[in-house]
């Protein structure tokens, strides 16, 4: 099993009618809580218009979000980003856990398996205290973690527009990285996140961790 990234969890569970209902508790649940945190503004969709991501992976081993998140704490080190293996990440956990104590990042303040980001913009990632909420309450913004994605691309040597943007060209040559290629799995999950980051924003609709 891996880590499945949806943006529109309503649609893809659509005809499955346990499904459906189970996520609309889910999503109502979450807007309440955020509302209740002072957090307005979002109203999950129940459907998503097409065309809003560029071709990428979908999912991935749950390892792989470890090597981005180790990326970002080496990148806020000011340390180069360089290719590892299981051992090396593991060396870095302690830079890793040092960042996240900051709580100050989305990327890595958030549950590794399940949870939300939200298409509103604040500046914290938030730690709701509401059990219905997946995630261990944990929630992040899809704003905030897209200018986190922006912010290392340059350490792994993804090429961003002036704008920060991504350019077709260059979301085609990350979506077709070989296995084993030096920080594969960087990219692979950086390109996941930031076409769900830019379906989050444009659509309206959370990020979903499943």
């Amino acid at each position: 099993m891996g880590l499945a990234i949806t943006v529109g969890m309503l649609a893809s569970v659509a005809g499955d009618d346990e499904g459906v209902a189970y996520y609309r508790r889910q999503f109502t649940a979450l807007a309440g809580a955020l509302e209740a945190a002072g957090v307005v503004g979002y109203d999950e969709p129940e459907r998503v218009a097409r065309g809003l991501q560029r071709p990428h992976v979908s999912s991935f081993p749950y390892s792989f979000l470890h090597y981005l998140r180790r990326a970002y704490a080496r990148v806020k080190a000011g340390m180069e980003v360089t290719p590892v293996d299981a051992a090396g990440l593991a060396a870095d956990d302690g830079l890793v856990e040092d960042e996240a104590m900051m709580f100050s990042s989305h990327l890595l303040c958030h549950s590794d398996a399940e949870g939300y980001y939200v298409p509103v913009d604040f500046s914290e990632p938030l730690f709701l205290e509401d059990p219905a909420v997946s995630g261990g309450g944990m929630i992040g913004s899809s704003q905030r973690l897209l200018g986190e994605l922006r912010e290392i691309a340059p350490a792994l040597g993804i090429a961003l527009a002036a704008d920060g943007s991504l350019a077709d060209d260059e979301a085609a040559r990350l979506a077709e990285v070989d296995d084993g290629a030096p920080l594969f799995r960087e990219h692979i999950v950086w390109l996941t996140l930031h076409e769900a980051c830019r379906a989050s924003v444009a659509s309206g609709a959370a990020i979903v961790f499943n």
